[in-house]
């Protein structure tokens, strides 16, 4: 079995691609860029912070593991031959504990990272949403940072237009305008937004796809400051940058 640690759009390609009934005899047409014999099924692990989320093709499991020790036993329990987690690039603990389980269970595990974005003049770049909501440098602020950072600036004096999927929860900021809304988003969308909420400063993750772009173009074109927090570190195991290299590392691993 492989087992994908997923809820990113590269987690749903490289389903599409190895999933047997949909990547290998897609519309009749054998994907050639995938290796052609997998050991058993592929599984989908969503974490289930989302309600309704964007699912892969084939098998998909929702929730925890039960950190390390239970993701350990599933592992086992499921002869799992690979894992490739391609979660967020800021979901810490998941990988964290992905590479833990897996160093115990003896299962190689691949991290599939999308690029960060490059660096541009002008970004302030912090270490944690802590540093970035003690470091403000606007008054009307355009926060993407994901509902589950809100509580951190809930002290703050600023104005906030905070966008995410779902409602948040308490903590929050006093003065706040909150946006539900899915991307992908344009930049032509991204400038009207913000001129329209005279936003003054834009802070985000470093969290890279062409998703994230636009709203870091309308902001250099409307030459508004970005914050950007930088991502935590990776542990030591291999990585790959798009699916092509998850695919190769498949093959190669003999999953």
């Amino acid at each position: 079995m492989i087992l994908i640690l997923g809820g990113t759009g590269e987690a749903r390609e490289l389903a599409r691609r190895v999933v047997p009934e949909v990547g290998a005899h897609a519309a009749g047409t054998p994907d050639l860029t995938t290796p052609a014999v997998f050991r058993g099924p592929v599984v989908s692990s969503l974490a289930g912070r989302v309600s309704s989320p964007a699912l892969p093709p084939g098998e998909v499991r929702i929730g925890g593991f039960g950190g390390v020790a239970g993701l350990v036993q599933w592992l086992r329990d499921n002869d799992v031959h690979a894992v490739v987690d391609a979660t967020h690039p800021f979901a810490r603990r998941i990988t964290a504990n992905a590479f833990e389980a897996c160093s115990q269970a003896g299962v190689p595990l691949l991290i599939l990272r999308r690029p960060g974005f490059t660096p541009q003049s002008g970004w302030r770049w912090v270490d944690s949403v802590a540093e970035a909501a003690r470091e403000l440098p606007g008054e009307r602020v355009f926060l993407t940072t994901g509902r589950q950072d809100l509580g951190e600036f809930a002290g703050c004096p600023q104005w906030f237009l905070a966008r995410m999927v779902e409602p948040p929860e308490p903590p929050l900021p006093q003065r706040i305008e909150v946006l539900l809304s899915r991307g992908p988003f344009t930049v032509d969308g991204e400038l009207e937004l913000m001129r329209s909420r005279e936003i003054d400063v834009l802070v985000t993750k470093d969290s890279g796809g062409a998703m994230t772009s636009a709203k870091l173009e309308a902001a250099r074109q409307l030459g508004v400051p970005v914050v950007v927090v930088r991502r935590p570190p990776l542990p030591p195991a291999e990585t790959v940058a798009d699916v092509d290299g998850a695919l190769s590392w498949l093959g190669t691993a003999g999953a």
